[in-house]
């Protein structure tokens, strides 16, 4: 489907990847990975024709069809997040539009013998099947599907798009590529912005997508959950395998280390060989030995152990000084934006030494929670710190914190105190910028270098209680690693916002689940509050009840009661199932009508009544298969 032949590219006189070669198959779900700057995203945009290669070839296949969820989008204002989402169905939408003319021109025209009346009557016959073909009459259903699967309420629907905020408007633009029908997937970052019932959501769906995914990410979960096959790049090479990426690491070290031995044979024959040599090259008579052996020797294929870039940050949180027993006290706190309650009555005592995961959808209040405790806006209610507390503050949106205008150097010097501005330089160093780099403006970084510049600046001021908010996020997976080893290793109070859930594992002793304006509370880490919600799919996290304990009479009678409501769902389903397929047969056969024979129908005014009901009638059956279906999937 996609042939890549020794692509190279530079930057500077240096190669970001050279030669690289590897095909890309129907059934393929690749995880494109490598540490920030490897060049992962640049390998995107060239296979989606955004960006030209130094050298090298891209073969497709013709009629390939190619969706890429970039970084940076541009929405059109005024759109609904409806409209919006129909912009997928581009042929969809021209045939549908054209249908409505040709069905004015029908009603409004009056020349029923003419030529071109009859030409009229032909394209609506072939602009209904091609709409039927190109799957007119499902468009809206799969959208709303796709909508309320990446976590969309069905009452935001029309709200305007630049109503939302960066990430619902990328989960727009990623719900627009699920819905075309494309070959080939292209997905930058695709989890960034969406949260773990969402992340859950999208897993089963890229697990059952027919055509090629290309999948840039650094969630080490939802890669090993959706791809068959990882391609790394690293020091500009790639090394491919058709595994995911977990066995994947597993395998190469395995390789690495098979060919560190092979490659330590081979030096110790090199060696016994070049003595030899030097041996007999001092007798005249074992002269033509040595020249043999010399041969022998240049023959010899050297062996190459692949290169592995091992750099990784340098992390250590150290506690400032032993705060009081509670750390944190909340107190019917409640705050609003607007009309919008996002926080309603909420109490939480924290502990010293607590380790807490905040989880739930987007806008459900968790940051907000977290900058009610730096105190940066104003709220109801009362938020008291404890003895000796010393916040450290990682926010999510660090963008907002930085200053770009200045240099890395002068970001920490401005930072740091009498005691440690000395040791900036160093800090620095040990999160990866070293020489030059601590000149260049903060503009300038990358996502992933601001949040290691945000880490550094976080550890010039003493702390004991931790609040980070999403610290994850544009962080490569080995430095994640790093960030995750350094928090376990804390041994202070931690509060942690994120959607990471495999950087959440062993994370925490308590979970905060944030949903309808209040919080629950799970005795346990990520697992144990996946385990407890059943969350076999990302909705029920958000719809089903906590389990209740009920004694053995009382679990049977619910179990009946269950197994009799799921039993009537399902009879209500088949049967506006069918009625769903008796209607389209009977519009179907109204328009092999009304193409043949116009004539007959054109003045009788019951005809079209009915035909128009029937319209109706499905719109609404397709609406209640969705909502049946919905209620199926919660019960």
């Amino acid at each position: 489907m996609l042939n890549i032949h020794n692509l190279s590219v530079s930057f500077g006189g240096t190669y970001l990847f050279e030669e690289v070669t590897f095909r890309l198959g129907a059934g393929d779900r690749v995880g494109l990975v490598g540490k920030n700057g490897a060049g992962k995203s640049t390998m995107l945009k060239i296979l989606a024709g955004d960006f030209k290669p130094d050298s090298g070839q891209i073969a497709t296949e013709k009629e390939v069809r190619m969706g890429f969820l970039r970084q940076d989008i541009d929405f059109e204002q005024g759109r609904t997040v409806l409209e919006e989402a129909y912009e997928a169905f581009t042929d969809i939408k021209i045939v549908e539009k054209k249908l409505a003319e040709i069905n004015h021109l029908l009603v409004t025209r009056t020349d029923y013998e003419s030529d071109e009346y009859s030409q009229i009557i032909e394209d609506l016959s072939d602009y209904t099947h091609r709409f039927e073909l190109l799957g007119g009459y499902n468009y809206v259903g799969d959208t709303e599907k796709i909508l309320l699967g990446l976590g969309f309420k069905r009452e935001v629907f029309d709200n305007q798009t630049e109503t939302f905020s960066g990430g619902w408007r990328m989960r727009i633009e990623l719900a627009k590529l699920l819905l075309q029908a494309n070959d080939i997937l292209l997905l930058d970052e695709p989890t960034n912005h969406l949260d773990i019932e969402s992340i859950i959501w999208l897993e089963s769906f890229l697990r059952n997508y027919a055509g090629v995914v290309v999948i840039v990410s650094h969630d080490k979960m939802f890669l090993d959950n959706v791809t068959n096959r990882t391609i790394e790049i690293s020091l500009g090479k790639a090394y491919d395998f058709n595994k995911p990426y977990s066995e994947y690491l597993t395998l190469r070290h395995e390789i690495r280390e098979k060919q560190l031995a092979t490659q330590k044979n081979q030096a110790k024959k090199i060696e016994e060989t070049e003595k030899l040599i030097e041996k007999f090259r001092a007798k005249a008579s074992k002269a033509s030995m040595a020249q043999s052996l010399i041969k022998k020797l240049d023959k010899v294929d050297r062996i190459e152990v692949d290169e592995d870039d091992n750099s990784v940050m340098n992390i250590t949180f150290p506690v400032s000084k032993e705060p009081g027993r509670v750390v944190i006290e909340a107190e019917h706190v409640t705050k609003s934006y607007g009309d919008k309650t996002i926080l309603k009555d909420i109490n939480l005592l924290v502990e010293r030494g607590s380790k807490i995961a905040f989880v739930g959808q987007n806008g459900q209040g968790k940051s907000t929670f977290i900058k009610a405790i730096v105190d940066e806006f104003e709220y109801m209610g009362n938020i008291k710190l404890g003895h000796n507390v010393q916040l450290g503050y990682f926010a999510q949106n660090q963008a907002e914190y930085l200053d770009g205008e200045i240099t890395l150097l002068q970001t920490m010097e401005d930072a740091a105190a009498d005691t440690n501005r000395m040791k900036v330089r160093d800090m620095l160093g040990s999160f990866l910028f070293r020489g030059d780099d601590v000149e260049k403006k903060v503009k300038v970084l990358s996502g992933g270098e601001r949040n290691r510049l945000a880490l550094c600046k976080l550890l010039l001021q003493p702390i004991n209680v931790l609040l980070m908010d999403e610290p994850t996020n544009h962080l490569d997976i080995k430095s994640k690693n790093v960030l995750k080893a350094a928090l376990q290793k804390f041994g202070g109070t931690l509060l942690l916002v994120s959607h990471d859930r495999d950087f959440l594992q062993g994370m925490s002793n308590l979970v905060y689940e944030f949903k309808d304006q209040r919080i629950k509370e799970y005795l346990g880490d990520i697992n144990y509050f996946l385990e407890q919600r059943n969350m076999e799919n990302m909705r029920e996290v958000e719809k089903r009840d906590a389990q209740k304990v009920t004694s053995p009479k009382e679990s049977n009678k619910a179990s009946y009661e269950d197994q009799k409501k799921g039993k009537a769902l399902q009879n209500k389903l088949s049967k506006v199932e069918s009625q769903i397929k008796q209607l389209e047969r009977d519009i179907q056969q109204d328009d092999k009508m009304l193409a043949s024979n116009y004539d007959k129908h054109i003045e009788d005014a019951k005809f079209f009544i009915a035909y128009n009901k029937k319209k109706a009638e499905l719109d609404k059956l397709l609406l209640d298969w969705e909502l049946v279906q919905e209620e199926i999937e919660n019960t």
